[in-house]
């Protein structure tokens, strides 16, 4: 745990915090996972058996009280409070086609405000998708709010989208962030990797290369590696993959009968329907991910399959593709792990983002 030069600790509280994305990258950084909530009982499984020591509520955050809170509170009053406000992401993205008044999950962002004017935490740390901050006040888009809240409580802050793999992520995720301090003026730190860091990006290679070879349906039965475990594919699907070339390949190289109806269509003006292009894809062993989605493990949904096995991706590849060490074990059935993961902060953005906050602080003590 890092103590700065005043020794205080840096006591995280995760609200959303899913099966632990955001925690796992802030703990590797040095800091004390003090309470998480979460209304998701898979995801509460996962936490709660890799973060044993943290209080734990399963409430929704429009239901917390000060009784859930004041404990922890109270045993980390003389340490620095960093709250995360990581809500769920699909009210903002481009696929969402719930009307503004029918999501409720909208007013996330704005009950996360609520809590943190009624205890005014020394940090804030926002990650979504990088639609959060485009949808118009007319829309009842939270941001604006946010961000007014943010100024009138006298908050320096920092907010825009990243890329995760400029952070050491061995995926391409875009990302909305935003960091706040009510200790000195914070900004979003540089890349660490890529053209514009120090290092050469992380790519599936790096990632997955030294699991175990497994078979579509199989699971890795060797504690060393837990949840290598892939679904099941159909014979046709099978037979999709291995028309596949190796090493980024996909429907392109497939002889038609095997093209799935959706994608030899025909449009008005006589054009094939192209559809997803990565549907049904391997991933590259030299260049990061594509974006994991809550569907990562299904071969048809994204490109998803392994370079060079004939299966879709393990969940433990998945997991190590969002940034999680090994140790992390998920619970739930294969689908439930796979929504855990794809929705999760990657752990490596959040290092990042972690040691960030941790020099502002050495910032501020000396």
């Amino acid at each position: 745990m890092i103590k700065n030069k005043r020794n205080k600790d840096i006591a995280v509280f995760d609200f959303f915090c899913g099966c632990g994305g955001t925690s796992s990258g802030f703990q590797k950084s040095g800091m004390d996972i003090a309470f998480a909530l979460d209304i998701d009982p898979d995801a509460k499984s996962t936490f709660t058996k890799n973060f044993p020591e943290t209080t734990f509520c399963d409430k929704s955050i429009t239901n917390i009280t000060d009784s859930d809170l004041f404990p922890t509170l109270n045993n980390h009053k003389n340490d620095y409070q960093l709250f995360c406000g990581c809500a769920p992401c699909q009210p903002f993205t481009k696929q969402n086609t719930e009307s503004p008044e029918s999501d409720t999950r909208k007013s996330l962002l704005s009950q996360f405000g609520i809590i943190i004017e009624a205890h005014k935490p020394d940090f804030v740390f926002v990650e979504n998708v990088p639609g959060l901050q485009k949808v118009p006040t007319r829309d009842q888009g939270p941001f604006p709010a946010f961000e007014r809240l943010l100024k009138k409580l006298k908050y320096e802050f920092s907010y825009g989208v990243v890329a995760a793999q400029d952070y050491g992520a061995p995926q391409l995720r875009r990302r909305f962030i935003l960091l706040a301090s009510k200790h000195g003026e914070i900004n979003i730190p540089s890349p660490t990797h890529g053209k514009n860091g120090d290092n050469t990006y992380r790519t599936v290679r790096d990632a997955i290369e030294n699991l175990p070879a497994i078979e579509a349906g199989e699971t890795y039965k060797n504690s060393d590696f837990l949840n290598h475990r892939a679904a099941k594919l159909s014979e046709l699907n099978i037979e999709r993959i291995r028309a596949s070339e190796h090493n980024g390949g996909g429907r392109n190289n497939w002889p038609k009968r095997l093209w799935p109806d959706c994608y030899t269509r025909t449009k008005e003006n006589g054009e094939t329907h192209s559809g997803h292009t990565d549907c049904y894809g391997r991933l590259w062993w030299d260049k990061p991910a594509t974006g994991l989605t809550t569907r990562c493990i299904s071969y048809s949904h994204g490109r998803f399959g392994p370079p060079e096995q004939n299966r879709a991706i393990s969940v433990r590849e998945a997991a190590r593709l969002q940034g999680f060490d090994d140790d992390l074990v998920f619970t739930g059935n294969l689908n439930s792990m796979a929504r855990q993961i794809g929705n999760a902060v990657p752990v490596d953005l959040a290092f990042a983002m972690g040691n960030h906050f941790i020099e502002h602080i050495e910032g501020i003590d000396g």
